[in-house]
């Protein structure tokens, strides 16, 4: 597994870690304990030591297996945790009194004397122009409550605002081949910032996998049957803000035309992701320990070809770009 550095002022991470929501089961199929530990324990034998989950996630479930998972390994992981999406607070109570109770619940939780990094969960863009919970974070981190902090962001709009922000190690960013404007709009001057980016949905909730077909189904309480259209929240977070049955048409022209014969979709996909350098890493999720090593194995495999970025590029402007729906 390869390192890379999270931000200027940051630490290393592996280029790929490991996102957690479905350790919290909040949609799709209830994971047991014993598939969640077998999940982060196959991540940490593969060399992921960087984990990605939310204080909202199962309402903290996420955060208690992976505190449970910590105290039996003696090497650290570092774990990005987030504040910004539960009740109490979205979309229009935010204080610092919350702030701090929030970190303090999750740190709790993980079993941490502070946390690595507190990102703010989405939260409205109008927070994040007024600028007053950059402030209570800077206030927190010098209390020694957080290390870092950072935000996760739905549009290039909200992580410019965010680069702006003194202190600012990191923007978590949905960027799959399906969501190319970030390469030119956005991660030169997180670049020029010290900013690191972490990549949230690098597989377009699964679309990439190239395992769905047009018939594929899925259940109804899995975001990708509800929200499919942004009914619940914001549509980019379902299939990168594709059409399905459109995304479907276009992995197959991907599958037939561009992706090399000795790799498989999730491959090219997340293998394109690693060769922007950008990026610090990539955190995809897992429903079993075989996905993780497949996963994990990506780190390892060659730069793709210039023809076949270039392939993938001219794909995006001529048939993706224009069915994206949603904030971008």
């Amino acid at each position: 597994m390869q390192k890379r550095q999270l931000g200027k002022s940051g630490f290393k991470v592996s280029e790929v870690g490991l996102g957690c929501w479905q350790l919290g089961a909040d949609w799709g199929q209830d994971l047991s304990k014993e598939t969640s530990f077998n999940i982060l324990d196959e991540a940490f034998k593969n060399g992921i030591t960087f984990f990605d989950t939310a204080d909202v996630y199962g309402n903290g479930k996420s955060e208690t297996l992976i505190g449970e998972f910590l105290k039996t390994i003696k090497t650290p992981i570092k774990v990005a945790t987030k504040f910004g999406r539960s009740s109490d607070v979205y979309p229009d109570s935010y204080t610092k009194a919350l702030l701090r109770k929030s970190i303090e619940d999750s740190i709790e939780r993980l079993g941490v004397k502070s946390l690595d990094l507190l990102q703010l969960h989405c939260i409205p863009t109008q927070y994040l122009i007024e600028g007053d919970i950059f402030d209570w974070l800077r206030e927190l981190k010098a209390e020694g409550l957080i290390k870092h902090f950072g935000a996760s962001v739905e549009t290039v709009e909200e992580a410019l605002i965010c680069l702006e922000q003194e202190g600012l190690l990191s923007l978590q960013v949905i960027f799959n081949i399906f969501r190319q404007k970030l390469v030119t709009e956005l991660f030169p001057k997180a670049q020029e910032k010290g900013v690191g980016i972490i990549v949230r949905l690098p597989l377009a909730s699964g679309l990439l996998t190239g395992k769905f077909n047009k018939d594929t189904t899925f259940p109804e309480n899995d975001h990708r049957n509800y929200n499919k259209n942004g009914d619940a929240f914001n549509v980019g977070e379902t299939f990168a803000g594709l059409p399905f049955q459109e995304g479907i048409e276009i992995v197959e022209t991907i599958k037939t035309s561009i992706l090399p014969s000795d790799l498989n979709m999730v491959q090219l996909a997340l293998r394109w992701l690693l060769d922007h350098d950008a990026v610090s890493s990539i955190i995809p999720g897992a429903s079993s320990g075989k996905h993780v090593i497949s996963n994990a194995q990506t780190s390892n495999l060659e730069v793709l070809s210039p023809q076949v970025h270039s392939a993938l590029i001219e794909l995006y402007k001529t048939e993706i770009h224009d069915k994206i729906r949603g904030g971008y």
